[in-house]
């Protein structure tokens, strides 16, 4: 079955899910994020075929969201994000952030974040960068942009 190509589409949310939309890219992210970064440590963690984890990080490889470092003679790697890669954890945490709330249930977040600058326990805000207030969707009128499919 042919995967459909939405990188094509003159849409930013689209042209994400190209890079990310299958199950398995964000948990493959998430993993980098948090320090696995050899193909077994990730397989082991993922229960993930051998097969669909070559094929997803080199998808991520080719997109310029990970990287491929050499760490020893035989032909083994480890994967570390790029700056591309590192945005899209961003991405990530918004995610984690609605499943906090809407799908930990009564023992919480599985998983919490302290802030580096303050060292406080926090969650991520999404705020407008020109004036700082609250952006959610209710906050935005979506307008076309220079990309826009003509």
């Amino acid at each position: 079955m042919q995967r459909t190509q939405f990188g094509e589409m003159a849409c930013s949310i689209a042209r994400t899910l190209d890079v990310i939309g299958e199950p398995w890219s964000p948990l493959i992210l998430r993993d980098v994020w948090v320090g696995m970064s050899r193909f077994d440590q990730i397989q082991a963690d993922l229960g993930i075929s051998r097969k669909v984890l070559t094929e997803r990080l080199n998808h991520l490889v080719d997109q310029g969201v990970l990287e491929r470092r050499p760490y020893d003679q035989r032909p083994r790697y480890e994967y570390h994000l790029t700056v591309k890669g590192a945005e899209l954890v961003d991405l990530l945490m918004v995610m984690a952030g609605w499943g906090d709330r809407w799908l930990a249930g009564e023992a919480g977040p599985p998983v919490l974040y302290r802030h580096h600058a303050c060292g406080e326990i926090s969650s991520v805000d999404l705020r407008c960068a020109h004036c700082g207030e609250p952006m959610h969707a209710g906050d935005v009128d979506p307008l076309p942009g220079p990309g826009a499919a003509t």
